[in-house]
């Protein structure tokens, strides 16, 4: 199962920290991730560069953000989203897209070789029949992601990782609760995330 297919909140949990192996990013990625090049070089002077394990959880991030974009892709060229909606789609897809440029430069700059988007992805595309069809595909990613993030934030030893989580766990939640509004469902459905 992908990690963007997500059938339940603790399942996305627990499927991205399995891919992550419960490990956190290290100050140089953090760095570098918050576009802060001369404190990351600093950093990676001191400790020899990124570690391996570093460049596995950015390109695990980085896959993730690719799925999302070919996802969103999937809803707009499925000429069911009207001129409204395909515009949102089309912004949320611009958040991924500005998500994986800045994983993929991460990962260079730490000496790896970022991943690549797959040639295709085991999207529902039979279930998708109708507009509301992709908006509840979509929310239900939007949904898998921010239970991954919040999962992921505590995790992190450097509060400039975590703020870092915290900001993309916002716009993931921020992505959900517009869909959930464009189905008409409570954008907010409870006080707390789980």
């Amino acid at each position: 199962m992908s990690f963007l297919q997500m059938p339940h909140p603790a399942a996305a949990r627990r499927i991205f920290l399995g891919r992550t192996g419960g490990l956190a990013l290290s100050g140089v990625a953090v760095a570098l991730l918050a576009g802060k090049d001369a404190l990351a070089a600093q950093q990676a002077g001191s400790d020899g560069g990124g570690a391996p394990q570093d460049i596995q959880i950015l390109n695990t991030a980085l896959g993730a953000e690719l799925e999302a974009i070919a996802a969103y892709q999937l809803g707009a060229e499925s000429k069911l989203l009207q001129k409204p909606v395909l515009d949102l789609a089309a912004t949320f897809q611009g958040h991924h897209k500005e998500h994986a440029q800045v994983l993929a430069r991460t990962v260079e700059k730490l000496g790896g070789k970022p991943v690549l988007a797959r040639s295709s992805y085991d999207f529902p595309v039979a279930q998708l029949k109708s507009q509301a069809d992709v908006l509840r595909f979509a929310a239900k990613l939007e949904q898998g992601a921010v239970s991954a993030y919040l999962g992921a934030v505590p995790l992190f030893g450097n509060r400039d990782l975590s703020k870092a989580a915290a900001s993309i766990l916002g716009d993931e939640a921020m992505h959900w609760a517009v869909l959930r509004n464009a189905l008409g469902e409570a954008p907010v459905p409870s006080a707390f995330m789980s």
